[in-house]
């Protein structure tokens, strides 16, 4: 099978990072669990200039690749392909995140996944800085195929919900309690829960 994994908040924990950042550098107490919504701007009540620099600090190399991963994504990364499974990386960070993000991956000795970086959100530049890696367009995206899906953002779920024969898995995340799935879709609360499903839909 084909399986889409996002990074962010699915493979490692950015958010818990994330919040951790906007209370040392802005004052903004903000716990993990009460990160109600995507937006990062309005879930930590930041000003322009501040979710700018935040961003700044979430994109750099040395961040990224410190990143905690998700408990059970690497081990179970390993096991998808050692199952035969095509696992792809389908990441909504800018491609200039590149090297981090490759950084991270060599951290835990994850050498196999290919990494796509998607215009999830609307925020990438026509034109790709110099050496950064092609962002492909959801018009683009929706001309690929997977059989499993696993995402957390509530945008990304509706990209999803447009692919057929794909069943779509939403890591349970505080700022997607509230989204309304669709039939093709189904909570997860751990990698454990995925690895089932995958082996379930293999048979």
């Amino acid at each position: 099978m084909r399986i889409f994994v996002d990074f962010d908040d699915v493979l490692c924990e950015t958010a818990r990072a994330l919040s951790a950042v906007a209370q040392r550098v802005f004052d903004k107490n903000v716990p993990y669990e009460e990160i109600s919504v995507f937006d990062l701007r309005h879930a930590f009540s930041l000003s322009g200039d501040e979710i700018e620099h935040l961003m700044d600090i979430a994109h750099e190399i040395e961040f990224l690749e410190q990143l905690a991963p998700t408990p059970g994504a690497v081990e179970s990364l390993r096991l998808l392909h050692a199952m035969g499974h095509e696992v792809v990386i389908v990441t909504g960070r800018p491609a200039y995140c590149h090297e981090g993000s490759v950084r991270w991956l060599r951290r835990f000795n994850l050498d196999f996944p290919e990494i796509i970086y998607l215009d999830k959100y609307g925020r990438s530049k026509p034109v790709a800085l110099p050496g950064s890696p092609p962002v492909m367009t959801p018009d683009q995206f929706l001309s690929l195929s997977f059989d499993i899906a696993i995402d957390d953002s509530p945008a990304a779920l509706d990209l999803l919900a447009a692919l057929n024969e794909c069943r779509i898995l939403i890591y349970d995340r505080p700022w997607n309690r509230e989204y309304q799935q669709r039939k093709s879709m189904r909570r997860v609360f751990n990698w454990s829960e995925i690895i089932a499903l995958a082996s379930a839909r293999q048979r």
